[in-house]
């Protein structure tokens, strides 16, 4: 369990302390590429939409969910991803490797942290819509 949540909007990071004593201050980008709401993550393998241009994107709210979650309302808009805290330890545990692996996907994708999203994606891929999915 979190025993401090900080928003640090000038640094953009957001510093967490859990009650084994660990401390961990994870950037805004991070957590925002590493959503784990269905318009990033998809609904399975594959399906992942590679997040761009999150640089400088910052958390505007950060609301409580029960007592084992927050939910980010970032800058651009997104706010349907909930972050557990076992998700957000996991974050900031292996925040070296997940930015390793997220450069290293930029990179496969002949892409930068700065390419904007495409319209379509970034205008909200919704799930709700009944299209040939079948959802």
């Amino acid at each position: 369990m979190p025993t401090q949540l900080t928003v640090h909007r000038q640094s953009r990071n957001l510093e967490i302390a859990f009650d084994d004593g660990t401390q961990f201050r994870i950037p805004f980008e991070l957590m925002r590429v590493y959503s784990p709401s269905a318009e990033v993550r998809g609904h399975g393998p594959g399906q992942e939409t590679l997040q761009t241009g999150k640089r400088d994107v910052i958390i505007d709210a950060l609301e409580a969910v029960g007592n084992y979650a927050v939910q980010p309302t970032f800058s651009d808009g997104h706010d349907t991803g909930i972050f557990t805290w076992e998700y957000l330890y996991f974050l900031g545990k292996e925040q070296d490797r997940l930015w390793r692996d997220y450069l290293a996907r930029l990179d496969a994708s002949e892409l930068d942290r700065d390419t904007p999203m495409p319209q379509a994606a970034a205008s909200g891929n919704s799930c709700s819509h009944g299209g040939p999915h079948g959802h």
